[in-house]
Protein backbone atom coordinates (compact mmCIF):
# COMPACT_ATOMS: atom_id res chain seq x y z
CA UNK A 1 0.00 0.00 0.00
CA UNK A 2 3.05 2.76 0.83
CA UNK A 3 4.46 1.82 -3.11
CA UNK A 4 1.39 2.63 -4.35
CA UNK A 5 0.18 5.95 -2.54
CA UNK A 6 3.72 7.19 -3.70
CA UNK A 7 2.95 5.81 -7.20
CA UNK A 8 -0.32 7.70 -7.33
CA UNK A 9 0.76 10.54 -5.26
CA UNK A 10 3.58 10.95 -8.00
CA UNK A 11 0.93 11.21 -10.70
CA UNK A 12 -1.04 13.72 -8.92
CA UNK A 13 2.43 15.84 -8.04
CA UNK A 14 3.03 15.59 -11.75
CA UNK A 15 0.15 16.80 -13.20
CA UNK A 16 0.63 20.14 -10.66
CA UNK A 17 3.55 20.60 -12.18
CA UNK A 18 2.63 20.65 -15.84
CA UNK A 19 -0.02 22.82 -14.78
CA UNK A 20 2.33 25.03 -13.29
CA UNK A 21 5.10 24.66 -16.02
CA UNK A 22 2.43 26.22 -18.45
CA UNK A 23 0.35 28.59 -16.49
CA UNK A 24 2.81 30.09 -14.09
CA UNK A 25 6.56 30.24 -15.74
CA UNK A 26 9.29 30.68 -13.59
CA UNK A 27 13.35 30.57 -14.41
CA UNK A 28 13.44 26.95 -13.28
CA UNK A 29 10.56 26.25 -16.05
CA UNK A 30 11.99 23.31 -18.62
CA UNK A 31 9.52 23.74 -20.96
CA UNK A 32 9.75 26.91 -22.31
CA UNK A 33 13.46 26.71 -21.37
CA UNK A 34 13.30 23.64 -24.22
CA UNK A 35 10.98 26.09 -26.33
CA UNK A 36 13.45 28.68 -26.52
CA UNK A 37 16.70 27.14 -26.87
CA UNK A 38 15.08 24.88 -29.50
CA UNK A 39 13.94 28.06 -31.32
CA UNK A 40 17.60 29.72 -30.92
CA UNK A 41 18.97 26.81 -32.66
CA UNK A 42 16.69 26.58 -35.52
CA UNK A 43 17.53 30.12 -35.89
CA UNK A 44 21.23 29.51 -36.08
CA UNK A 45 20.49 26.79 -38.55
CA UNK A 46 18.15 29.09 -41.17
CA UNK A 47 20.67 31.80 -40.77
CA UNK A 48 23.81 29.88 -41.33
CA UNK A 49 22.96 26.23 -42.50
CA UNK A 50 25.95 24.15 -43.19
CA UNK A 51 24.38 22.07 -45.74
CA UNK A 52 23.16 24.24 -47.98
CA UNK A 53 20.14 21.75 -49.56
CA UNK A 54 19.06 20.60 -46.73
CA UNK A 55 15.20 21.86 -46.05
CA UNK A 56 14.49 24.14 -43.38
CA UNK A 57 11.90 21.58 -42.36
CA UNK A 58 14.07 18.64 -43.00
CA UNK A 59 12.78 14.95 -43.13
CA UNK A 60 11.11 13.87 -39.78
CA UNK A 61 11.45 17.51 -38.70
CA UNK A 62 7.59 17.02 -36.99
CA UNK A 63 8.53 13.40 -35.67
CA UNK A 64 11.86 14.44 -34.09
CA UNK A 65 9.72 17.27 -32.48
CA UNK A 66 7.25 15.18 -31.10
CA UNK A 67 9.62 12.96 -29.40
CA UNK A 68 11.19 16.30 -27.51
CA UNK A 69 7.85 16.89 -25.80
CA UNK A 70 7.15 13.29 -25.31
CA UNK A 71 10.26 12.19 -23.98
CA UNK A 72 10.22 15.82 -21.75
CA UNK A 73 7.08 15.69 -20.42
CA UNK A 74 4.22 13.13 -21.81
CA UNK A 75 6.41 9.88 -20.99
CA UNK A 76 6.50 11.40 -17.46
CA UNK A 77 2.91 11.71 -17.15
CA UNK A 78 2.31 8.16 -18.67
CA UNK A 79 4.71 6.04 -16.58
CA UNK A 80 7.87 6.86 -15.90
CA UNK A 81 7.50 9.49 -12.92
CA UNK A 82 5.32 7.33 -10.80
CA UNK A 83 7.75 4.11 -11.41
CA UNK A 84 11.04 5.89 -10.57
CA UNK A 85 9.74 7.33 -7.28
CA UNK A 86 8.81 3.99 -6.24
CA UNK A 87 11.95 1.82 -7.22
CA UNK A 88 13.74 5.08 -5.60
CA UNK A 89 12.12 4.43 -2.22
CA UNK A 90 12.53 0.37 -2.90
CA UNK A 91 15.97 1.02 -2.79
CA UNK A 92 15.97 3.19 -0.07
CA UNK A 93 14.41 0.56 1.82
CA UNK A 94 16.45 -1.97 1.10
CA UNK A 95 19.49 -0.09 1.95
CA UNK A 96 18.27 1.05 5.32
CA UNK A 97 17.15 -2.97 6.22
CA UNK A 98 21.67 -2.99 6.31
CA UNK A 99 21.86 0.06 8.09
CA UNK A 100 22.28 2.64 4.95
CA UNK A 101 20.22 5.98 5.76
CA UNK A 102 21.75 7.95 3.70
CA UNK A 103 24.11 7.45 0.33
CA UNK A 104 26.17 10.65 0.07
CA UNK A 105 29.34 10.25 0.72
CA UNK A 106 30.76 13.68 -0.32
CA UNK A 107 28.60 16.81 0.73
CA UNK A 108 30.11 19.49 -1.70
CA UNK A 109 26.94 21.34 -0.95
CA UNK A 110 29.36 23.60 1.16
CA UNK A 111 31.77 24.02 -1.68
CA UNK A 112 31.90 27.49 -4.00
CA UNK A 113 29.31 27.18 -6.29
CA UNK A 114 31.21 27.12 -9.31
CA UNK A 115 33.30 24.50 -8.09
CA UNK A 116 29.66 22.46 -7.32
CA UNK A 117 28.76 23.01 -10.88
CA UNK A 118 32.07 22.07 -12.27
CA UNK A 119 32.33 18.90 -10.45
CA UNK A 120 28.80 17.89 -11.28
CA UNK A 121 29.03 18.47 -14.96
CA UNK A 122 31.91 16.72 -15.06
CA UNK A 123 30.80 13.52 -13.00
CA UNK A 124 27.54 13.49 -14.80
CA UNK A 125 28.82 13.49 -18.78
CA UNK A 126 31.11 11.07 -17.36
CA UNK A 127 28.82 8.41 -16.36
CA UNK A 128 26.65 9.55 -19.26
CA UNK A 129 29.74 9.10 -21.97
CA UNK A 130 29.97 5.29 -20.28
CA UNK A 131 26.39 4.70 -20.34
CA UNK A 132 26.21 6.06 -24.46
CA UNK A 133 28.99 3.25 -25.19
CA UNK A 134 26.57 0.75 -23.58
CA UNK A 135 24.06 1.42 -25.55
CA UNK A 136 25.61 0.54 -28.43
CA UNK A 137 27.89 -2.43 -27.46
CA UNK A 138 25.21 -4.29 -25.53
CA UNK A 139 22.89 -5.22 -28.35
CA UNK A 140 19.27 -5.49 -26.42
CA UNK A 141 20.20 -1.95 -25.52
CA UNK A 142 21.26 -1.51 -28.76
CA UNK A 143 17.52 -2.31 -30.32
CA UNK A 144 16.50 0.55 -28.25
CA UNK A 145 19.10 3.13 -28.96
CA UNK A 146 18.91 2.52 -32.84
CA UNK A 147 16.02 5.05 -33.02
CA UNK A 148 18.28 8.07 -31.83
CA UNK A 149 20.25 6.94 -35.25
CA UNK A 150 17.19 6.44 -37.38
CA UNK A 151 17.70 10.22 -38.15
CA UNK A 152 18.57 10.90 -41.81
CA UNK A 153 19.39 14.37 -41.55
CA UNK A 154 20.45 16.15 -38.87
CA UNK A 155 18.79 19.07 -37.31
CA UNK A 156 17.96 20.40 -33.48
CA UNK A 157 15.45 18.02 -32.96
CA UNK A 158 16.74 15.03 -33.48
CA UNK A 159 18.60 15.51 -30.10
CA UNK A 160 15.70 14.26 -28.44
CA UNK A 161 14.74 11.60 -30.55
CA UNK A 162 15.29 8.74 -28.71
CA UNK A 163 13.18 5.94 -26.85
CA UNK A 164 11.96 6.02 -23.61
CA UNK A 165 13.44 2.97 -22.61
CA UNK A 166 16.82 5.16 -22.48
CA UNK A 167 15.55 7.30 -19.75
CA UNK A 168 15.03 4.77 -17.64
CA UNK A 169 18.54 3.35 -18.61
CA UNK A 170 19.98 6.75 -17.92
CA UNK A 171 18.40 7.33 -14.59
CA UNK A 172 19.10 3.92 -13.43
CA UNK A 173 22.73 3.77 -13.98
CA UNK A 174 23.44 7.37 -12.76
CA UNK A 175 20.93 7.22 -9.43
CA UNK A 176 23.63 5.81 -7.23
CA UNK A 177 27.48 7.38 -8.67
CA UNK A 178 25.50 10.78 -8.52
CA UNK A 179 23.11 9.91 -5.13
CA UNK A 180 26.77 9.47 -3.89
CA UNK A 181 27.45 13.80 -3.81
CA UNK A 182 25.49 16.08 -2.42
CA UNK A 183 23.65 17.83 -5.04
CA UNK A 184 20.91 20.76 -5.03
CA UNK A 185 18.19 20.00 -7.65
CA UNK A 186 18.12 23.83 -8.51
CA UNK A 187 21.57 23.79 -9.01
CA UNK A 188 21.29 20.11 -11.25
CA UNK A 189 18.63 22.16 -13.20
CA UNK A 190 21.09 24.76 -14.71
CA UNK A 191 23.79 22.03 -15.75
CA UNK A 192 20.72 20.06 -17.59
CA UNK A 193 19.92 23.15 -19.69
CA UNK A 194 23.26 23.24 -20.37
CA UNK A 195 23.49 19.97 -21.40
CA UNK A 196 20.66 20.29 -23.81
CA UNK A 197 21.86 23.46 -24.97
CA UNK A 198 25.13 21.46 -25.82
CA UNK A 199 22.81 18.75 -27.46
CA UNK A 200 20.65 20.83 -29.53
CA UNK A 201 24.16 21.93 -30.97
CA UNK A 202 25.70 19.25 -31.38
CA UNK A 203 22.45 17.89 -33.48
CA UNK A 204 22.00 21.03 -35.65
CA UNK A 205 23.07 21.81 -39.01
CA UNK A 206 25.94 24.08 -38.03
CA UNK A 207 29.46 23.28 -39.65
CA UNK A 208 31.32 24.07 -35.79
CA UNK A 209 33.98 22.54 -34.17
CA UNK A 210 34.73 25.72 -31.82
CA UNK A 211 38.65 25.46 -32.91
CA UNK A 212 40.99 24.51 -30.47
CA UNK A 213 37.97 23.82 -27.92
CA UNK A 214 36.47 20.97 -30.11
CA UNK A 215 38.95 18.57 -27.97
CA UNK A 216 36.81 19.63 -24.60
CA UNK A 217 33.50 20.32 -25.66
CA UNK A 218 31.38 18.28 -28.54
CA UNK A 219 30.49 19.68 -31.64
CA UNK A 220 28.37 19.30 -34.77
CA UNK A 221 31.20 18.06 -36.83
CA UNK A 222 32.31 15.52 -34.13
CA UNK A 223 28.73 14.25 -33.73
CA UNK A 224 27.96 14.09 -37.48
CA UNK A 225 30.54 11.02 -37.68
CA UNK A 226 28.78 9.52 -34.28
CA UNK A 227 25.18 9.00 -36.54
CA UNK A 228 27.56 7.80 -39.82
CA UNK A 229 26.02 4.84 -41.42
CA UNK A 230 29.87 3.08 -42.07
CA UNK A 231 32.07 2.57 -39.21
CA UNK A 232 35.69 2.56 -39.57
CA UNK A 233 36.62 -1.32 -38.57
CA UNK A 234 38.59 -0.56 -35.23
CA UNK A 235 35.08 1.28 -33.98
CA UNK A 236 32.48 -1.58 -34.97
CA UNK A 237 30.60 -0.12 -31.84
CA UNK A 238 31.13 3.64 -32.79
CA UNK A 239 32.76 6.19 -31.96
CA UNK A 240 32.32 10.06 -30.85
CA UNK A 241 29.98 8.70 -27.40
CA UNK A 242 30.55 12.30 -25.50
CA UNK A 243 27.63 14.06 -24.70
CA UNK A 244 28.56 17.77 -23.84
CA UNK A 245 32.18 17.14 -23.69
CA UNK A 246 34.69 15.35 -26.08
CA UNK A 247 37.38 15.02 -23.81
CA UNK A 248 35.89 11.61 -22.68
CA UNK A 249 36.60 10.68 -26.33
CA UNK A 250 40.30 11.84 -26.87
CA UNK A 251 41.33 10.77 -23.26
CA UNK A 252 39.94 7.02 -24.18
CA UNK A 253 40.67 6.91 -27.86
CA UNK A 254 37.14 6.56 -29.07
CA UNK A 255 37.45 10.12 -31.18
CA UNK A 256 37.06 9.84 -34.66
CA UNK A 257 36.86 12.94 -37.16
CA UNK A 258 38.44 11.84 -40.64
CA UNK A 259 36.89 14.81 -42.34
CA UNK A 260 34.25 17.63 -41.54
CA UNK A 261 31.69 14.97 -42.24
CA UNK A 262 29.29 17.17 -43.99
CA UNK A 263 28.03 14.82 -46.71
CA UNK A 264 28.32 12.01 -45.02
CA UNK A 265 25.49 9.08 -45.06
CA UNK A 266 24.08 8.78 -41.89
CA UNK A 267 21.78 5.98 -40.16
CA UNK A 268 22.91 2.35 -39.59
CA UNK A 269 23.18 -1.10 -40.79
CA UNK A 270 19.98 -2.97 -41.90
CA UNK A 271 17.87 0.39 -41.59
CA UNK A 272 15.47 -0.52 -43.88
CA UNK A 273 13.77 -2.63 -41.94
CA UNK A 274 13.19 0.59 -39.02
CA UNK A 275 9.51 1.56 -38.62
CA UNK A 276 8.74 5.53 -39.82
CA UNK A 277 6.22 5.82 -37.53
CA UNK A 278 6.10 6.77 -33.44
CA UNK A 279 3.60 4.37 -32.77
CA UNK A 280 5.67 1.45 -34.58
CA UNK A 281 9.32 2.70 -33.55
CA UNK A 282 8.35 2.95 -29.87
CA UNK A 283 7.08 -1.27 -30.15
CA UNK A 284 9.75 -1.98 -32.43
CA UNK A 285 12.42 -3.42 -29.68
CA UNK A 286 9.81 -5.55 -27.88
CA UNK A 287 8.28 -7.08 -31.59
CA UNK A 288 11.08 -6.69 -33.99
CA UNK A 289 11.81 -10.85 -35.19
CA UNK A 290 14.68 -12.33 -33.96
Amino acid sequence: MKYWNIFLQSYQGYWQYLKLELLQPSWHNYLYWLIAISLFTWVLEIGNPWRKKQSIIRKDFWLDGFYMFFNFFLFSLILFNGLSNVVVELFNDGLSTIGITNLVAINIASWPKLLQFAIMFLIADFVQWNIHRLLHRIPWLWEFHKLHHSVKEMGFAAHLRFHWMESIVYKTLQYIPLALIGFGINDFFIIHIIAIGIGHLNHANLGWDYGVFKYIFNNPKMHIWHHAKKMPKEHRFGVNFGLSLSIWDYLFKTAFVPSDGKDVELGFHNEKEFPKTFFRQIIFPFVKKK
